[in-house]
């Protein structure tokens, strides 16, 4: 079966009010429903949210020397703030489960399949 990538991109500077206690439980009760039903589908395999885009640390090896800098790896005003890894019957079955994610998490959802092996 098609793995998908379900991607949530979070905006730098976005300002935004912070959510009451009210709204907080109300928002983690939505996304907590959602999982709930990618997991009792079969569809679920794996999600996560990431800290903010400054907290990134690039490696790269150049003349076998290992070099780190802080940050993200390009600069850009969107950057991935959480996704879930899903399987999916086809395309339609993931956008399917990315508009649900929209909906539960207000944002856009960005759907990309995963390649197989053989693909690559």
């Amino acid at each position: 079966m098609p793995h998908y990538l379900l991607s949530m991109h979070s905006v730098e500077d976005e300002t935004r009010e912070p959510m009451t206690e009210e709204q907080m439980q109300e928002f983690m009760g939505r996304v907590g429903l959602l999982e709930q039903e990618l997991r009792s589908s079969g569809a679920w395999l794996f999600g996560g949210a990431l800290h903010d885009a400054d907290t990134a640390t690039v490696v790269r090896v150049s003349d076998r020397e290992v070099m780190t800098t802080d940050g993200p790896f390009i600069e850009a005003k969107e950057h991935l703030g959480g996704f879930y890894i899903i399987q999916a019957d086809n395309l339609d079955a993931a956008l399917s489960w990315a508009s649900k994610t929209s909906a539960a998490v207000g944002h856009a959802i960005e759907v990309r399949p995963f390649r197989h092996v053989s693909e690559a």
